[in-house]
This record gives C-alpha cells, sequence and structure tokens, in this order.
C-alpha cells in the first residue's frame, strides 16, 4: 500500500515533537521480532503497517508457506520491521511490541487476519475494537491505556520508519529487503510465493 502522505505527515509531526528524553534508548519492547535460525544464510526483512491490506493479502496468502517452507526449514530469518502508515497502524504496532516478546507473531498475525473486525470497524471506533483485540492476548485495560499515552514508544517506531526510508527506499507495504551475503534487494508489494522464494534464493 502507497503512503498516504498528509496522514504520514500529520502522524510524525504529532509524535516526534514530543522531548527525545522521553523514551529510553534501551527499550526492551524495541528490540528483533522476529522467526527462524539467527545464522540462518539469508535475512529477509519485513516492513509492513497493521492497517495495510496488501500486508494482511501477504500474511493471509503467503506467509503459511514462507514460514513453513523456509523459516523451519533454516533457510532464512524473518524480521518484521514497523512501517505504520497511519496514527491507528503506529497505536497497533506500540501494542504489539508492548505485549511479551512471545505473543508478538501470533498478535499481529489476529491483527492482520481481522482488519475488518477492528481497523475497518463499523462500530466507528477502532481504538476501542483494538483495545479488545489486546485484552485477548492478555493486555489489561489500564496496560493498554499506558502505551495510548507513550508518545516515547511511539515516537521511537516513527525514527525506525524513517531509517527504513532512508537504509531500504521504503515507500510502500508490505516491502522487502532480501539479504545475503552482504548483498540487498529489495521488493515492494505482495507476492506469490513461487516469487518469494525467487528472490531469497537470488534467482530473480
Amino acid at each position: 500500500m502507497r503512503l498516504p502522505r498528509r496522514t504520514l505527515l500529520a502522524a510524525t509531526a504529532s509524535v516526534l515533537a514530543v522531548p527525545a528524553f522521553a523514551q529510553a534508548p534501551a527499550d526492551p519492547r524495541l528490540a528483533e521480532r522476529g522467526i527462524g535460525r539467527p545464522d540462518a544464510p539469508v535475512r529477509v526483512l519485513e516492513f509492513f503497517s497493521l492497517t495495510c491490506s496488501h500486508c494482511a493479502a501477504f500474511h493471509h496468502e503467503t506467509f503459511p508457506q514462507v514460514k513453513r517452507n523456509l523459516v523451519e526449514t533454516g533457510a532464512i530469518r524473518l524480521v518484521w520491521r514497523d512501517f505504520p502508515l497511519d496514527q491507528l497502524a503506529l497505536l497497533a504496532a506500540a501494542v504489539a511490541r508492548s505485549l511479551p516478546a512471545e505473543r508478538y507473531e501470533g498478535f499481529i498475525g489476529a491483527l492482520l487476519s481481522s482488519q475488518d473486525r477492528w481497523a475497518f470497524t463499523r462500530s466507528g471506533n477502532p481504538q476501542e475494537e483494538l483495545a479488545k483485540m489486546a485484552g485477548l492476548a492478555g493486555m489489561s485495560r489500564s496496560q493498554f491505556e499506558a502505551v495510548q499515552q507513550d508518545e516515547g514508544l511511539k515516537r521511537a517506531i516513527l525514527e525506525q520508519r524513517q531509517l527504513a526510508e532512508r537504509e531500504y527506499q521504503v515507500q510502500a507495504t508490505p516491502s522487502f529487503a532480501f539479504i545475503r551475503g552482504g548483498q540487498t534487494r529489495n521488493q515492494s508489494g505482495s507476492m506469490s510465493f513461487d516469487r518469494f522464494k525467487q528472490l531469497v534464493e537470488g534467482r530473480a
């Protein structure tokens, strides 16, 4: 999904205006979230937004095969990188990172597979629906509200997004960086498993 520039700039301006001392630099919530052997021959960075329908399509249609045939066989390590497209996606990313690390994959999977129930809910209150999803993952309402107010965490997530724009020229979600032997190949957009595997193997 292409970046909605006006929404993106509004989110960045509101969060990055917070004083720099608000976020501790060694926050464990910002640690790498990924699956697969740390020493796998190929690292794949997935830049995604939890409100992106194309990210949801990739997670539903391609990710299961990637996990089964490439991650679990030791061929790759897949690392998730937050690239929120709007304020709701930013809050969802902050909530996901505030859960215990072992619940991260399951939670983002649940969010991506049920975007219509929380991100695009007919109730008109997506933050309330997100709070309910967080509750199912074990986060109390008071913990959710604390994340809502944690401007330091949100700013740090946006700083990582800006870093992705500079280092990997990310302009849409999902985007992927395939890293093998010091060489990086960037690819944007949801894709089939066959195409993903070709990129992993350096055949594309």
